[in-house]
Protein backbone atom coordinates (compact mmCIF):
# COMPACT_ATOMS: atom_id res chain seq x y z
CA UNK A 1 0.00 0.00 0.00
CA UNK A 2 1.30 3.03 -0.97
CA UNK A 3 1.47 5.56 2.08
CA UNK A 4 1.30 9.15 -0.07
CA UNK A 5 -1.86 10.88 1.07
CA UNK A 6 -4.34 11.88 -1.77
CA UNK A 7 -7.06 14.09 0.29
CA UNK A 8 -6.43 14.98 3.55
CA UNK A 9 -9.41 16.94 5.39
CA UNK A 10 -8.66 18.88 8.16
CA UNK A 11 -11.04 20.09 11.02
CA UNK A 12 -13.77 20.08 8.68
CA UNK A 13 -17.12 21.58 10.03
CA UNK A 14 -20.71 21.70 8.29
CA UNK A 15 -23.67 23.49 10.07
CA UNK A 16 -27.19 23.80 8.91
CA UNK A 17 -28.58 26.98 11.23
CA UNK A 18 -28.40 25.41 14.77
CA UNK A 19 -27.45 21.48 13.52
CA UNK A 20 -23.67 20.54 13.13
CA UNK A 21 -23.90 18.24 10.62
CA UNK A 22 -19.79 17.62 10.90
CA UNK A 23 -17.42 18.64 13.94
CA UNK A 24 -13.54 18.84 13.10
CA UNK A 25 -13.33 16.14 11.20
CA UNK A 26 -9.78 14.90 10.13
CA UNK A 27 -9.48 12.37 7.00
CA UNK A 28 -6.66 10.92 5.49
CA UNK A 29 -7.13 8.66 1.92
CA UNK A 30 -3.97 7.15 0.32
CA UNK A 31 -3.30 6.44 -2.81
CA UNK A 32 -3.39 3.15 -3.33
CA UNK A 33 -6.03 1.97 -0.71
CA UNK A 34 -9.57 1.47 -0.15
CA UNK A 35 -11.17 3.38 2.45
CA UNK A 36 -14.68 2.26 4.00
CA UNK A 37 -16.42 5.24 6.12
CA UNK A 38 -19.15 3.55 8.64
CA UNK A 39 -21.42 5.69 10.42
CA UNK A 40 -24.86 5.72 11.82
CA UNK A 41 -27.57 7.52 10.21
CA UNK A 42 -27.32 11.30 10.60
CA UNK A 43 -23.26 10.35 11.69
CA UNK A 44 -22.41 12.92 8.48
CA UNK A 45 -20.85 10.44 6.55
CA UNK A 46 -22.96 11.93 3.07
CA UNK A 47 -22.14 15.77 3.90
CA UNK A 48 -18.85 15.00 4.32
CA UNK A 49 -18.48 13.43 0.92
CA UNK A 50 -20.80 16.13 -0.48
CA UNK A 51 -18.00 18.67 1.18
CA UNK A 52 -15.94 16.62 -1.33
CA UNK A 53 -17.55 16.22 -3.86
CA UNK A 54 -18.24 20.06 -4.32
CA UNK A 55 -22.13 20.30 -3.42
CA UNK A 56 -21.58 21.94 -0.31
CA UNK A 57 -19.12 23.69 0.89
CA UNK A 58 -17.52 23.49 4.77
CA UNK A 59 -17.56 26.15 6.99
CA UNK A 60 -14.52 25.62 8.87
CA UNK A 61 -11.46 23.12 7.88
CA UNK A 62 -9.22 23.07 5.31
CA UNK A 63 -8.93 20.04 1.92
CA UNK A 64 -5.57 19.34 0.91
CA UNK A 65 -4.84 17.29 -2.57
CA UNK A 66 -1.55 15.77 -3.09
CA UNK A 67 -0.60 17.83 0.24
CA UNK A 68 -1.68 21.21 -1.47
CA UNK A 69 -4.60 22.90 0.11
CA UNK A 70 -7.53 23.44 -2.45
CA UNK A 71 -11.01 25.09 -2.48
CA UNK A 72 -14.15 23.36 -3.94
CA UNK A 73 -17.14 24.88 -4.48
CA UNK A 74 -19.03 23.27 -7.21
CA UNK A 75 -18.82 19.64 -8.48
CA UNK A 76 -17.05 21.12 -11.29
CA UNK A 77 -14.27 22.61 -8.79
CA UNK A 78 -14.05 18.35 -7.54
CA UNK A 79 -13.69 17.16 -11.03
CA UNK A 80 -10.71 20.11 -11.67
CA UNK A 81 -8.67 17.85 -8.65
CA UNK A 82 -9.86 15.01 -10.57
CA UNK A 83 -12.64 13.63 -7.81
CA UNK A 84 -15.51 11.93 -8.78
CA UNK A 85 -18.57 10.58 -7.20
CA UNK A 86 -20.52 7.94 -8.08
CA UNK A 87 -24.32 7.92 -6.28
CA UNK A 88 -26.11 5.58 -4.87
CA UNK A 89 -29.22 6.02 -7.85
CA UNK A 90 -27.74 7.12 -11.03
CA UNK A 91 -27.84 9.75 -12.62
CA UNK A 92 -28.40 8.47 -16.86
CA UNK A 93 -30.27 9.45 -19.78
CA UNK A 94 -32.16 6.28 -20.39
CA UNK A 95 -32.61 7.01 -24.44
CA UNK A 96 -29.00 7.48 -24.67
CA UNK A 97 -26.21 4.72 -25.35
CA UNK A 98 -23.36 4.13 -22.74
CA UNK A 99 -20.76 6.53 -24.52
CA UNK A 100 -23.48 9.30 -25.22
CA UNK A 101 -24.05 9.45 -21.14
CA UNK A 102 -19.91 9.58 -20.91
CA UNK A 103 -19.92 12.31 -22.84
CA UNK A 104 -22.78 14.29 -21.54
CA UNK A 105 -21.99 17.93 -20.16
CA UNK A 106 -18.17 17.70 -21.17
CA UNK A 107 -17.33 21.55 -22.56
CA UNK A 108 -17.10 21.63 -26.37
CA UNK A 109 -13.40 21.72 -26.59
CA UNK A 110 -13.68 18.70 -24.42
CA UNK A 111 -15.54 16.58 -25.57
CA UNK A 112 -14.83 13.67 -28.13
CA UNK A 113 -16.73 12.55 -30.83
CA UNK A 114 -19.13 8.87 -29.64
CA UNK A 115 -16.63 7.18 -31.79
CA UNK A 116 -13.68 8.45 -29.89
CA UNK A 117 -15.45 8.23 -26.86
CA UNK A 118 -16.38 4.44 -27.61
CA UNK A 119 -13.11 3.65 -28.56
CA UNK A 120 -11.90 5.59 -24.51
CA UNK A 121 -14.16 3.41 -23.19
CA UNK A 122 -13.18 0.58 -24.39
CA UNK A 123 -9.65 1.15 -23.63
CA UNK A 124 -10.82 1.94 -20.39
CA UNK A 125 -12.96 -1.06 -19.80
CA UNK A 126 -9.59 -3.41 -20.95
CA UNK A 127 -7.15 -1.90 -18.06
CA UNK A 128 -9.82 -2.19 -15.13
CA UNK A 129 -11.79 -5.51 -16.35
CA UNK A 130 -15.28 -3.67 -16.77
CA UNK A 131 -18.00 -5.30 -19.44
CA UNK A 132 -19.30 -2.56 -21.13
CA UNK A 133 -20.40 -2.25 -24.88
CA UNK A 134 -20.36 1.30 -25.03
CA UNK A 135 -23.25 1.88 -28.02
CA UNK A 136 -25.84 -0.30 -25.92
CA UNK A 137 -28.51 2.30 -24.60
CA UNK A 138 -29.00 2.64 -21.36
CA UNK A 139 -32.69 0.97 -20.99
CA UNK A 140 -31.42 -2.36 -22.28
CA UNK A 141 -29.27 -2.44 -19.36
CA UNK A 142 -28.70 -4.23 -16.09
CA UNK A 143 -28.25 -2.45 -12.50
CA UNK A 144 -24.64 -3.61 -12.70
CA UNK A 145 -23.88 -2.15 -16.00
CA UNK A 146 -25.51 1.16 -15.35
CA UNK A 147 -23.26 1.28 -12.69
CA UNK A 148 -20.22 0.29 -14.54
CA UNK A 149 -21.27 3.41 -16.98
CA UNK A 150 -21.47 5.61 -13.92
CA UNK A 151 -17.81 4.31 -12.92
CA UNK A 152 -16.68 4.95 -16.27
CA UNK A 153 -18.35 8.33 -16.66
CA UNK A 154 -15.77 9.75 -13.84
CA UNK A 155 -12.59 7.70 -15.07
CA UNK A 156 -13.00 9.26 -18.20
CA UNK A 157 -12.68 12.77 -16.97
CA UNK A 158 -9.59 11.50 -15.00
CA UNK A 159 -10.70 10.97 -12.04
CA UNK A 160 -8.27 9.17 -9.55
CA UNK A 161 -10.02 9.54 -6.43
CA UNK A 162 -13.70 7.57 -6.57
CA UNK A 163 -15.88 8.30 -3.86
CA UNK A 164 -18.85 5.14 -3.98
CA UNK A 165 -22.08 5.57 -2.00
CA UNK A 166 -23.50 2.58 -0.89
CA UNK A 167 -22.23 0.54 -4.69
CA UNK A 168 -23.23 -3.24 -4.04
CA UNK A 169 -26.99 -2.56 -2.51
CA UNK A 170 -28.50 -3.79 -5.70
CA UNK A 171 -25.76 -6.17 -6.82
CA UNK A 172 -26.27 -9.86 -6.86
CA UNK A 173 -23.08 -11.41 -4.96
CA UNK A 174 -21.64 -12.48 -8.45
CA UNK A 175 -21.90 -9.15 -9.44
CA UNK A 176 -20.11 -7.83 -6.34
CA UNK A 177 -17.24 -9.87 -6.53
CA UNK A 178 -16.73 -8.67 -9.79
CA UNK A 179 -17.07 -4.94 -8.59
CA UNK A 180 -14.70 -5.77 -5.94
CA UNK A 181 -12.51 -7.33 -8.30
CA UNK A 182 -12.12 -4.07 -10.46
CA UNK A 183 -12.16 -2.01 -7.65
CA UNK A 184 -9.30 -3.62 -6.36
CA UNK A 185 -7.24 -3.70 -9.83
CA UNK A 186 -7.73 0.22 -9.42
CA UNK A 187 -6.80 0.46 -6.44
CA UNK A 188 -3.34 -1.27 -7.52
CA UNK A 189 -3.08 1.01 -10.45
CA UNK A 190 -2.63 3.93 -7.55
CA UNK A 191 -6.42 5.44 -7.15
CA UNK A 192 -7.72 6.71 -3.93
CA UNK A 193 -11.12 5.15 -3.25
CA UNK A 194 -13.77 5.90 -0.67
CA UNK A 195 -16.87 3.52 -0.01
CA UNK A 196 -19.80 4.47 2.01
CA UNK A 197 -21.70 1.30 3.21
CA UNK A 198 -23.70 -0.33 5.80
CA UNK A 199 -22.55 -3.97 5.39
CA UNK A 200 -20.13 -4.88 7.35
CA UNK A 201 -18.73 -7.78 5.99
CA UNK A 202 -18.22 -6.46 3.17
CA UNK A 203 -16.12 -3.47 4.44
CA UNK A 204 -13.71 -6.58 6.16
CA UNK A 205 -13.20 -8.22 2.51
CA UNK A 206 -12.82 -4.76 0.66
CA UNK A 207 -11.32 -2.05 2.59
CA UNK A 208 -8.11 -1.73 3.79
CA UNK A 209 -8.91 0.80 6.38
CA UNK A 210 -11.84 1.86 8.13
CA UNK A 211 -12.82 5.64 9.04
CA UNK A 212 -15.57 5.68 11.87
CA UNK A 213 -18.05 8.99 12.63
CA UNK A 214 -20.15 9.20 15.10
CA UNK A 215 -23.27 12.23 15.54
CA UNK A 216 -21.25 14.65 13.21
CA UNK A 217 -17.27 13.81 14.85
CA UNK A 218 -14.28 11.80 13.62
CA UNK A 219 -13.94 8.60 15.84
CA UNK A 220 -11.10 6.63 14.52
CA UNK A 221 -9.64 5.00 11.43
CA UNK A 222 -8.29 1.46 12.17
CA UNK A 223 -6.32 -1.62 9.89
CA UNK A 224 -9.24 -3.31 8.42
CA UNK A 225 -6.88 -6.27 8.72
CA UNK A 226 -6.97 -5.36 12.72
CA UNK A 227 -10.75 -5.20 13.93
CA UNK A 228 -13.23 -7.21 13.36
CA UNK A 229 -17.39 -6.22 13.14
CA UNK A 230 -18.14 -6.47 17.34
CA UNK A 231 -15.54 -3.67 17.51
CA UNK A 232 -16.16 -1.27 14.07
CA UNK A 233 -20.12 -1.46 15.53
CA UNK A 234 -19.14 -0.56 19.34
CA UNK A 235 -17.11 2.42 17.63
CA UNK A 236 -19.97 3.23 15.42
CA UNK A 237 -22.94 3.52 18.19
CA UNK A 238 -20.24 4.21 21.76
CA UNK A 239 -21.73 1.10 22.73
CA UNK A 240 -21.34 -2.83 22.38
CA UNK A 241 -24.51 -4.51 20.55
CA UNK A 242 -24.93 -7.98 19.64
CA UNK A 243 -24.94 -7.99 15.60
CA UNK A 244 -26.97 -11.94 15.33
CA UNK A 245 -29.93 -11.59 13.81
CA UNK A 246 -32.36 -13.52 16.57
CA UNK A 247 -34.25 -16.29 14.08
CA UNK A 248 -36.70 -18.35 16.19
CA UNK A 249 -38.00 -21.14 14.96
CA UNK A 250 -41.96 -21.10 13.11
CA UNK A 251 -44.46 -22.35 15.56
CA UNK A 252 -48.27 -22.98 14.52
CA UNK A 253 -47.89 -21.54 11.35
CA UNK A 254 -51.06 -21.51 9.26
CA UNK A 255 -51.49 -20.51 5.22
CA UNK A 256 -52.21 -17.13 5.48
CA UNK A 257 -52.00 -15.88 1.58
CA UNK A 258 -52.22 -18.45 -1.34
CA UNK A 259 -51.34 -17.19 -4.50
CA UNK A 260 -52.06 -19.35 -7.46
CA UNK A 261 -50.99 -17.97 -11.08
CA UNK A 262 -50.88 -13.91 -10.85
CA UNK A 263 -50.24 -12.09 -14.28
CA UNK A 264 -49.17 -8.35 -14.06
CA UNK A 265 -49.24 -6.23 -17.60
CA UNK A 266 -47.71 -2.93 -17.80
CA UNK A 267 -48.99 0.25 -19.88
CA UNK A 268 -47.09 -1.21 -22.37
CA UNK A 269 -47.98 -4.60 -22.29
CA UNK A 270 -44.76 -5.94 -21.09
CA UNK A 271 -45.40 -8.43 -18.51
CA UNK A 272 -44.54 -7.75 -14.82
CA UNK A 273 -45.56 -10.59 -13.34
CA UNK A 274 -45.73 -13.97 -15.02
CA UNK A 275 -47.75 -16.98 -13.55
CA UNK A 276 -46.56 -16.01 -9.66
CA UNK A 277 -47.45 -18.82 -7.46
CA UNK A 278 -46.44 -19.32 -3.79
CA UNK A 279 -47.86 -18.90 -0.19
CA UNK A 280 -47.19 -17.22 2.86
CA UNK A 281 -47.58 -18.66 6.06
CA UNK A 282 -48.70 -16.85 9.31
CA UNK A 283 -45.62 -17.33 11.97
CA UNK A 284 -42.34 -17.02 9.51
CA UNK A 285 -40.51 -14.75 7.44
CA UNK A 286 -41.32 -15.33 3.96
CA UNK A 287 -37.63 -13.50 1.83
CA UNK A 288 -38.48 -12.02 -1.43
CA UNK A 289 -35.03 -12.06 -3.46
CA UNK A 290 -33.96 -10.74 -6.80
CA UNK A 291 -32.27 -8.35 -8.58
CA UNK A 292 -33.95 -4.68 -8.71
CA UNK A 293 -36.72 -4.54 -11.12
CA UNK A 294 -37.86 -8.16 -11.31
CA UNK A 295 -40.83 -7.77 -10.24
CA UNK A 296 -40.82 -7.62 -6.39
CA UNK A 297 -42.53 -4.04 -6.26
CA UNK A 298 -45.09 -5.12 -8.54
CA UNK A 299 -46.10 -8.44 -6.69
CA UNK A 300 -46.05 -6.74 -2.88
CA UNK A 301 -48.67 -3.75 -4.85
CA UNK A 302 -51.18 -7.00 -6.57
CA UNK A 303 -51.22 -8.15 -3.11
CA UNK A 304 -52.02 -4.75 -1.86
CA UNK A 305 -54.90 -4.09 -4.33
CA UNK A 306 -52.19 -1.40 -6.48
CA UNK A 307 -51.30 -3.31 -9.39
CA UNK A 308 -54.60 -4.84 -12.09
CA UNK A 309 -54.03 -8.06 -12.26
CA UNK A 310 -54.49 -10.07 -15.73
CA UNK A 311 -55.70 -13.25 -14.48
CA UNK A 312 -55.06 -15.46 -11.46
CA UNK A 313 -55.83 -15.37 -7.55
CA UNK A 314 -54.96 -14.33 -4.49
CA UNK A 315 -56.74 -16.05 -1.20
CA UNK A 316 -56.49 -14.52 2.02
CA UNK A 317 -57.83 -16.51 4.66
CA UNK A 318 -58.81 -14.80 8.05
CA UNK A 319 -56.57 -15.98 10.99
CA UNK A 320 -59.64 -14.77 13.08
CA UNK A 321 -62.98 -16.73 11.27
CA UNK A 322 -61.07 -18.70 8.67
CA UNK A 323 -62.88 -17.43 6.17
CA UNK A 324 -61.32 -17.37 2.40
CA UNK A 325 -61.32 -13.90 0.57
CA UNK A 326 -59.83 -13.49 -2.94
CA UNK A 327 -57.96 -9.97 -2.76
CA UNK A 328 -58.40 -9.84 -6.51
CA UNK A 329 -62.59 -7.95 -5.94
CA UNK A 330 -61.13 -5.88 -3.89
CA UNK A 331 -59.84 -2.25 -3.55
CA UNK A 332 -56.66 -1.25 -1.58
CA UNK A 333 -58.43 0.02 1.62
CA UNK A 334 -60.65 -2.96 1.42
CA UNK A 335 -57.43 -5.05 1.82
CA UNK A 336 -55.96 -2.86 4.75
CA UNK A 337 -59.43 -3.50 7.00
CA UNK A 338 -58.40 -6.76 6.30
CA UNK A 339 -54.90 -6.61 8.30
CA UNK A 340 -52.72 -6.43 5.07
CA UNK A 341 -50.09 -4.12 5.49
CA UNK A 342 -47.79 -3.11 2.72
CA UNK A 343 -44.75 -0.78 4.18
CA UNK A 344 -42.71 0.00 0.92
CA UNK A 345 -39.47 2.01 1.84
CA UNK A 346 -39.23 3.78 -1.59
CA UNK A 347 -36.16 6.06 -2.93
CA UNK A 348 -38.47 9.03 -2.46
CA UNK A 349 -39.73 8.58 1.14
CA UNK A 350 -41.49 11.40 1.61
CA UNK A 351 -42.66 11.76 -1.73
CA UNK A 352 -44.43 8.26 -1.00
CA UNK A 353 -45.45 7.35 2.16
CA UNK A 354 -44.71 10.59 4.38
CA UNK A 355 -45.59 14.03 4.51
CA UNK A 356 -42.59 16.13 4.83
CA UNK A 357 -44.53 19.40 5.93
CA UNK A 358 -46.58 17.67 8.89
CA UNK A 359 -44.81 16.80 11.77
CA UNK A 360 -44.54 12.89 13.17
CA UNK A 361 -47.85 12.73 15.19
CA UNK A 362 -49.54 14.03 11.94
CA UNK A 363 -47.98 11.20 9.69
CA UNK A 364 -49.41 9.18 12.41
CA UNK A 365 -52.71 10.45 11.83
CA UNK A 366 -52.53 9.77 8.03
CA UNK A 367 -53.05 6.44 8.93
CA UNK A 368 -56.31 6.41 11.07
CA UNK A 369 -57.58 9.87 9.65
CA UNK A 370 -60.96 8.25 7.96
CA UNK A 371 -61.99 6.31 11.31
CA UNK A 372 -62.69 10.04 12.93
CA UNK A 373 -66.37 9.98 13.84
CA UNK A 374 -66.44 13.79 13.85
CA UNK A 375 -65.33 16.96 12.40
CA UNK A 376 -62.50 17.16 14.58
CA UNK A 377 -59.30 14.67 14.39
CA UNK A 378 -57.97 12.57 17.34
CA UNK A 379 -54.66 13.97 18.14
CA UNK A 380 -53.48 12.14 21.37
CA UNK A 381 -53.68 8.70 20.46
CA UNK A 382 -51.19 9.58 17.20
CA UNK A 383 -49.05 11.73 19.58
CA UNK A 384 -48.89 9.07 22.07
CA UNK A 385 -47.68 6.58 19.34
CA UNK A 386 -45.22 8.51 17.38
CA UNK A 387 -43.29 9.10 21.10
CA UNK A 388 -43.24 4.92 21.33
CA UNK A 389 -41.95 5.28 17.87
CA UNK A 390 -39.13 7.59 18.79
CA UNK A 391 -38.17 5.74 21.91
CA UNK A 392 -38.31 2.65 20.89
CA UNK A 393 -36.56 3.05 17.75
CA UNK A 394 -34.74 5.66 18.37
CA UNK A 395 -35.32 8.01 16.55
CA UNK A 396 -33.00 11.52 16.47
CA UNK A 397 -35.38 14.43 17.01
CA UNK A 398 -35.96 16.80 18.91
CA UNK A 399 -39.65 15.93 19.73
CA UNK A 400 -43.31 14.74 18.18
CA UNK A 401 -43.54 18.09 16.66
CA UNK A 402 -40.42 17.89 14.30
CA UNK A 403 -41.73 17.98 10.84
CA UNK A 404 -40.43 15.23 9.35
CA UNK A 405 -38.44 16.82 6.62
CA UNK A 406 -35.82 18.16 8.96
CA UNK A 407 -34.96 14.53 10.02
CA UNK A 408 -31.90 12.53 8.25
CA UNK A 409 -33.02 10.12 5.88
CA UNK A 410 -32.71 6.83 8.80
CA UNK A 411 -34.63 8.65 10.82
CA UNK A 412 -37.75 9.18 8.46
CA UNK A 413 -37.37 5.40 7.29
CA UNK A 414 -37.79 4.79 11.14
CA UNK A 415 -40.99 6.62 11.35
CA UNK A 416 -42.69 5.20 8.23
CA UNK A 417 -41.53 1.80 9.22
CA UNK A 418 -42.79 1.95 12.87
CA UNK A 419 -46.51 3.51 11.59
CA UNK A 420 -46.87 0.48 10.06
CA UNK A 421 -45.83 -2.47 12.19
CA UNK A 422 -47.71 -0.85 14.80
CA UNK A 423 -51.11 -1.46 13.55
CA UNK A 424 -51.29 -5.33 14.33
CA UNK A 425 -51.17 -6.52 10.99
CA UNK A 426 -51.94 -10.10 9.90
CA UNK A 427 -49.86 -9.83 6.83
CA UNK A 428 -47.01 -7.58 7.09
CA UNK A 429 -44.96 -6.81 3.39
CA UNK A 430 -42.10 -4.99 4.65
CA UNK A 431 -39.92 -3.40 0.95
CA UNK A 432 -36.41 -2.65 1.41
CA UNK A 433 -37.40 -1.75 5.08
CA UNK A 434 -33.74 -1.34 6.20
CA UNK A 435 -32.56 0.35 2.93
CA UNK A 436 -29.97 3.42 4.06
CA UNK A 437 -30.00 2.59 7.59
CA UNK A 438 -27.30 1.91 9.81
CA UNK A 439 -26.33 -1.90 11.38
CA UNK A 440 -27.59 -0.58 15.14
CA UNK A 441 -31.04 0.69 13.49
CA UNK A 442 -31.80 -2.53 10.91
CA UNK A 443 -30.98 -5.27 13.86
CA UNK A 444 -34.19 -3.15 15.54
CA UNK A 445 -36.25 -2.93 12.53
CA UNK A 446 -35.13 -7.23 12.13
CA UNK A 447 -36.08 -7.95 15.70
CA UNK A 448 -39.70 -5.91 15.22
CA UNK A 449 -39.91 -8.21 12.44
CA UNK A 450 -39.43 -11.45 14.26
CA UNK A 451 -41.46 -10.26 16.94
CA UNK A 452 -44.19 -9.72 14.63
CA UNK A 453 -43.50 -13.39 12.87
CA UNK A 454 -44.52 -14.96 16.60
CA UNK A 455 -47.23 -13.06 17.28
CA UNK A 456 -48.52 -14.99 14.18
CA UNK A 457 -48.07 -12.58 11.24
CA UNK A 458 -47.46 -13.31 8.08
CA UNK A 459 -44.43 -11.37 7.21
CA UNK A 460 -43.24 -11.24 3.60
CA UNK A 461 -39.58 -9.35 3.74
CA UNK A 462 -38.28 -7.74 0.41
CA UNK A 463 -33.97 -7.60 0.95
CA UNK A 464 -31.78 -6.27 -0.90
CA UNK A 465 -28.69 -7.92 1.05
CA UNK A 466 -28.73 -12.06 0.56
CA UNK A 467 -26.66 -12.27 3.84
CA UNK A 468 -29.65 -10.85 6.14
CA UNK A 469 -32.27 -12.94 4.04
CA UNK A 470 -30.69 -16.13 5.03
CA UNK A 471 -30.06 -15.08 8.52
CA UNK A 472 -33.68 -13.22 9.00
CA UNK A 473 -36.25 -15.61 6.69
CA UNK A 474 -37.46 -19.06 7.04
CA UNK A 475 -37.79 -19.50 3.57
CA UNK A 476 -36.83 -17.03 0.82
CA UNK A 477 -38.56 -16.87 -2.32
CA UNK A 478 -36.51 -15.71 -5.92
CA UNK A 479 -37.83 -13.86 -8.64
CA UNK A 480 -36.39 -13.21 -11.63
CA UNK A 481 -37.98 -11.42 -14.81
CA UNK A 482 -41.25 -11.48 -13.11
CA UNK A 483 -41.37 -15.09 -12.77
CA UNK A 484 -40.57 -17.57 -9.67
CA UNK A 485 -37.10 -18.85 -10.19
CA UNK A 486 -37.37 -20.98 -7.27
CA UNK A 487 -38.25 -21.30 -3.47
CA UNK A 488 -35.78 -22.20 -1.09
CA UNK A 489 -34.55 -23.17 2.98
CA UNK A 490 -33.11 -19.53 4.23
CA UNK A 491 -31.90 -22.39 7.01
CA UNK A 492 -29.99 -24.64 4.57
CA UNK A 493 -29.32 -22.52 1.21
CA UNK A 494 -26.28 -20.64 0.03
CA UNK A 495 -25.55 -17.34 -1.32
CA UNK A 496 -24.43 -18.33 -4.22
CA UNK A 497 -27.24 -20.77 -5.38
CA UNK A 498 -29.69 -17.83 -4.41
CA UNK A 499 -27.29 -15.56 -6.91
CA UNK A 500 -27.71 -17.94 -9.68
CA UNK A 501 -32.08 -17.94 -9.28
CA UNK A 502 -31.78 -14.03 -9.39
CA UNK A 503 -30.23 -14.31 -12.89
CA UNK A 504 -32.66 -17.65 -14.14
CA UNK A 505 -35.16 -16.41 -16.36
CA UNK A 506 -37.10 -19.37 -16.75
CA UNK A 507 -39.65 -20.55 -14.17
CA UNK A 508 -38.04 -22.57 -11.08
CA UNK A 509 -39.24 -25.47 -9.31
CA UNK A 510 -40.86 -24.02 -5.93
Amino acid sequence: MNSYPALELKKITKRFGSIVANKDVDLTVRRGEILSILGENGSGKTTLMNMISGIYYPDDGQIFIDGREVVIKSPRDAFKYKIGMIHQHFKLVDVFSAAENIVLGLSKEDSPTIKEASERVRKISEKYGFDIDPEKKIYRMSVSEKQTVEIIKVLFRGADILILDEPTAVLTPQETQKLFSVLRTMRDDGKAIIIITHKLHEVLSLSDRVAVLRKGEYINTVVTAETNEAELTEMMVGKKITLDIDRSEPKNTQDRLIINNINCLSREGIKLLDNVSFTAKGGEILGIAGIAGSGQRELLEAIAGLQRLESGEINYIDPNTGKTENLKDKTPLQIRDLGVRLSFVPEDRLGMGLVGNMDIAENMMLRSYRKGKSMFLERKKPKTLAETIIEQLEVVTPGVSTPVRKLSGGNVQKVLVGREISSSPTVLMAAYPVRGLDINSSYMIYNLLNRQKENGVAVIFVGEDLDVLLELCDRILVIGAGRVTGIVDARTAKKEEIGLLMTKTDGGAA
